[in-house]
């Protein structure tokens, strides 16, 4: 049977890594290509979009793929949708990949908002010293808020043309330990965090350090997914594969 995983997360490239031992199985996994020098994943992979929903369908029945993992970024929802649409048009079994999301706990200092220009709205008057790590390609959304200084960090550096707050930028991956985290917030004398609920490990020891610091977070809500089945880890999409292996 043919795989084909929506990628570009580190469940993705995990799920990628138990499938080349599974016998029967041959997968691809898709990466988006918004980063310069992406994290290649075991086993066949494909980089760039796939031109919407009839797109998708189609190399879906060109590569005859059996199965569909979506193992996408929470926040990657139009390619769930697309996804979703182009699957059961071609009639093929899909599975959502979804990583909990954070929960807030004692002690932390939250702002939930909807959207990231909600984010940047709610920073106004309220923030001097604010690290940003929601991507740079939402940059743009903050750079009108010029009494504000921006700690940016994210994978690749803003292109050259790009709308940028001021500030500094820091091109960095994770995952992040707690103590790296503690120290850019001290170090920064950053009194604001704005992070998307992205979920997962690899850069919760921000929230983490914080809650430890008693540091104000706006944190960002997921966007709405498509309906289908899900599960929350690896384990349960390698148990799914199985289960679609052996009926």
């Amino acid at each position: 049977m043919r795989l084909l995983i929506l990628g570009g997360t580190g469940d993705a490239a995990e799920l990628a890594a138990r499938v080349v031992t599974i016998q029967g199985l041959e997968a691809i996994t898709s990466l988006a290509g918004r980063t310069r020098q992406p994290s290649v994943p075991l086993g066949d992979f494909r980089v760039g979009g796939f031109g919407g929903v009839a797109g998708l369908a189609s190399y879906l029945r060109v590569k005859q793929i059996d199965l569909l993992i979506d193992a996408t970024h929470p926040f990657a929802s139009q390619i769930s949708f697309n996804a979703a649409d182009a699957a059961t048009e071609v009639g093929v079994p899909r599975l959502m990949l979804i990583r909990p999301p954070w929960e807030k706990g004692n002690g932390d200092r939250w702002i939930e908002v909807d959207s990231v220009a909600a984010a940047a709205a709610s920073l106004h008057n309220q923030a001097q010293r604010v690290f940003l790590t929601v991507g740079r390609q939402e940059l743009a959304a903050f750079a009108h808020l010029e009494e504000i200084w921006f700690l940016m960090r994210m994978i690749d550096s803003p292109t050259d043309d790009a709308l940028v707050p001021a500030g500094k930028i820091l091109c960095d991956r994770g995952p992040f330990t707690l103590n790296n985290e503690r120290q850019i917030l001290i170090h920064h004398k950053i009194d604001t965090i704005v992070s998307k609920n992205s979920g997962g490990n690899a850069t919760k020891p921000k929230i983490i350090a914080a809650r430890e610091l008693g540091i104000k977070v706006v944190m960002v809500n997921r966007p709405a997914i498509p309906p289908g089945e899900q599960v929350n880890d690896v384990d349960g999409a390698v148990a799914w594969l199985f289960e679609k292996l052996h009926n």
